[in-house]
């Protein structure tokens, strides 16, 4: 069983911190694009895995997911974070239009990453490489990117999802979406715990399965 966790944790762990990192550096690079160079200035808009690396998120909690998974023999269901990507909303032009676009910037880059993935599989197969480590990588890289840009898509701030809302509603709504900001995690945590989480990330891992079994 040991061995088993250890092998899928070096499966996940490329397509993970790929993940992570060009999600990050994705929220920065939006907003550099519309104004704000604060994460571009801190060195956050860069492929280097390390100054995007928050212990907990990026490191403790994928690895027991992983570890919890290979053990008790379920799907590899990973999910992680990484540092937040520092932004100075008093730089944009138009401050909830440029934070939408900036929020929505790191799901769209987990969704790239995806068909990446789905990409370098079908490559593989394409060239006759049956090496099961590939092959398993590729698939981890896509469910990972879509479990990650599903997480993040969920309608709460301070997840990508509720800022992108908060961008689409008209300020009175928009402002009672501010005060639930602060209890975000803990509606978060009661989601994860009701099973509320699974069903929003279904249809992203039944759309990860549908790719995976296309190109194979």
């Amino acid at each position: 069983m040991l061995g088993s966790a250890i092998q899928t944790i070096c499966i996940y762990a490329i397509p993970l911190i790929f993940a992570i990192t060009i999600h990050e550096a994705a929220h920065g690079w939006a907003a550099k694009q519309l104004g704000d160079k604060t994460a571009w200035m801190l060195g956050r808009v860069t492929l280097n895995p390390v100054p995007h690396i928050d212990p907990v998120g990026t490191i403790l909690v994928p690895a027991t997911l992983v570890i919890m998974s290979a053990l008790t023999g379920g799907a590899g269901f990973v999910l992680g974070w990484a540092k937040p990507v520092p932004i100075n909303v008093r730089n944009f032009r138009q401050i909830n239009r440029d934070m939408m676009l900036t929020a929505l910037a790191g799901p769209m880059a987990n969704l790239l990453q995806a068909i990446l993935w789905a990409l370098v599989l079908k490559f593989a197969v394409i060239m006759g490489i049956n090496e099961r480590f590939v092959i398993s990588v590729a698939v981890a890289g896509v469910s990972v990117n879509l479990m990650l840009m599903a997480f993040n898509l969920i309608p709460i701030p301070p997840l990508d999802g509720g800022r992108i809302l908060r961008g689409l509603l008209p300020n009175p709504a928009g402002n009672l979406l501010d005060r639930i900001e602060p209890y975000g995690m803990l509606i978060l945590v009661i989601l994860m715990a009701g099973g509320g989480l699974s069903l929003f990330a279904r249809p992203f891992l039944e759309m990860g399965e549908w790719l995976v079994n296309v190109v194979l």
